[in-house]
């Protein structure tokens, strides 16, 4: 037999000098998981089949060598064995000399001793380089859930999403004031745009960290749209203007910090999403496509989806709010919000001396916030999956005024909101069902419409009603159906004034990649007002979402 021969500490030497390199390279994110596994089993492999050679030879010495030969070994013989080769039962070197070679106990023991001291510095150094903060570690990338790095203590993620659109519309009806559909407006036309959707894009930046027993951290969202943006009072979410050199707006919705732990629950303050109609709208399968669009021709940052038919816009809000931890299934949450205006958003009439009366009282004075807070709770059994909520909203509006009451007649009112939901799973299936009731509440957005122009509060409800199917991991149909009515006030005679605003939306997903999803939509849209006036619009659209 002939080959090269490597015995006892040169062998464990080389073999943690390996490993060494092997830890490293996977803390600096080198190698992957399963890369680092592969090429250490390997290794493993060649120095079990390198300590079964160095066994034989020894055996063989063993049965052959003389003393002075076995220390002849012990002294130089890795050195002759290393440049030499085996012949039999001996290591013979280049020029000819017959060593035998020989490693007795205290050798093998001195070895393993050496080779644990050297395992234990790797494994030292290993976890050294983990928290060394001039190192930056990335996790394992996981679809849809962003980038996440480790700069020492700070954990960074960046997470988005990007989505386009081909819609085309037909609306028509008569004179809705306040109605959801692009019928509304009076007249008839056709109209197509390459547009967003219920969401515009969105670049999401959180920052994390942990200190003296707090999670910490900060979050920056911002969302800009494609199309040109034609600022209003509903600024970057406003309609949009089809003009040659317009630029897209950017929706800076999220600016907010939270801090807290698992025991004492969460505080957050900044700008975020609202917590009345929150599960609502982030349950809504619309969220990913357009549902209503709310006109076409030229479209604004967003679409409707599900706004003012079957949901009030829970709103991106200044907020001061604490979340609870989750005891046996429930949580709630509960906060101060930056108090909203009274808006006329229905807009006004012309009078019989030629002004304009509008159809909504309006507020700008606050002299306490809003408040809002929910409870969730859910629950497994068996394969069922349930989750359940029901929230509330109060604020108080003063010195409401209109073309009927003066600010400083200091009428005022107090807005009053409930709600209720639940989401069902089970397999494939998930249901849904919502109802929501207010006083003062209005349509649509928060306080729109919901004050008559003598000061009086106008009742609202409405709900939704949406199923999903999922046939595989990739393709997925969805419907719901949804309606929002807005009621008169107290002896308030106001015949175009909006009653009704329901839709019909109906959705197909194929998830073509981890990250993108092609979309399929076809939404119908209807808005009532009191003197039976209808305003139509039926959408399809199609194009694709990109999450990552």
């Amino acid at each position: 037999m002939v080959g090269s021969l490597a015995l006892g500490a040169p062998v464990a030497a080389r073999a943690d000098e390996y490993t060494d390199l092997l830890d490293i390279l996977r803390v600096k994110g080198s190698l992957t998981q399963g890369e680092y596994g592969a090429l250490k089993l390997k290794h493993q492999r060649h120095i079990a089949e390198d300590a079964a050679q160095t066994r034989r030879v020894v055996q063989s010495t063993r049965d052959t060598g003389s003393p002075a030969r076995l220390r002849a070994a012990r002294n130089g013989g890795t050195r002759l064995a290393s440049a030499g080769h085996v012949t039999g039962q001996y290591a013979t070197s280049p020029d000819g000399d017959v060593t035998p070679v020989f490693v007795d106990a205290n050798d093998a023991a001195i070895s393993a001793a050496a080779s644990a001291r050297d395992a234990r510095q790797s494994m030292l150094a290993a976890r050294a380089a983990m928290h060394d903060t001039s190192i930056i570690r990335m996790d394992n990338y996981v679809p849809g859930k962003g980038l996440t790095f480790h700069a020492g203590p700070v954990d960074i993620n960046f997470s988005g999403f990007v989505n386009g659109f081909y819609t085309y519309d037909n609306a028509y009806g008569k004179m809705v004031a306040g109605g959801t559909s692009a019928g509304a407006g009076g007249s008839k036309f056709d109209a197509s745009a390459i547009r967003n959707g219920y969401l515009p894009a969105g670049l999401i930046t959180k920052i994390s960290t942990r200190q003296e027993g707090y999670d910490i951290q900060a979050v920056f969202g911002m969302y800009p749209g494609m199309d040109n943006n034609k600022p209003g009072a509903m600024n970057a979410n406003s309609g949009g203007s089809a003009v040659a050199l317009g630029t897209p707006g950017i929706d800076f919705r999220q600016v907010y910090m939270t801090f807290g732990n698992k025991k004492m629950g969460t505080i957050k303050i900044g700008r975020d999403l609202g917590i009345f109609g929150s599960d609502a709208i982030l349950s809504d399968a619309t969220l990913i496509t357009l549902g209503s669009i709310g006109g076409n021709s030229a479209p604004g940052n967003t679409s409707l989806g599900r706004i003012g038919v079957g949901y009030l816009y829970a709103d991106w809000i200044p907020q001061i709010s604490y979340q609870t931890p989750t005891i046996s299934g429930f949580q709630g949450t509960i906060g101060i919000l930056q108090p909203l205006d009274e808006y006329n958003f229905a807009g006004g009439v012309t009078n019989s001396a030629g002004g304009t009366d509008a159809l909504s009282a309006q507020s700008t004075h606050h002299g306490a916030p809003m408040v809002q807070g929910k409870v969730t709770y859910d629950f497994t059994v068996g394969e069922i999956k349930t989750h359940l909520w029901a929230g509330f909203l109060i604020q108080h509006q003063q010195r409401l005024y209109s073309s009927f009451i003066p600010e400083s007649a200091k009428r005022s009112a107090t807005v009053e909101a409930g709600e209720v939901g639940a989401k069902v799973d089970y397999k494939g299936f998930e249901g849904l069902a919502y109802y929501y009731r207010g006083s003062g509440l209005g349509t649509t957005g928060l306080f729109f419409d919901g004050i008559d122009p003598g000061g009086h509060k106008r009742d609202s409800e409405g709900y939704y009603v949406q199923a999903t199917y999922s046939f595989n991991k990739r393709f997925r149909i969805a419907g719901s159906y949804g309606v929002s009515n807005l009621y008169s006030g107290p002896q308030e005679i106001n015949p175009i004034l909006v009653r009704r605003n329901e839709s019909e939306v109906g959705a197909v997903f194929y998830k073509l990649t981890d990250w993108l999803q092609l979309v399929g939509e076809y939404s119908h849209t209807e808005s009532i007002a009191h003197n039976g006036n209808r305003g139509k619009d039926n959408s399809m659209s199609a194009g694709a979402v990109l999450f990552f």
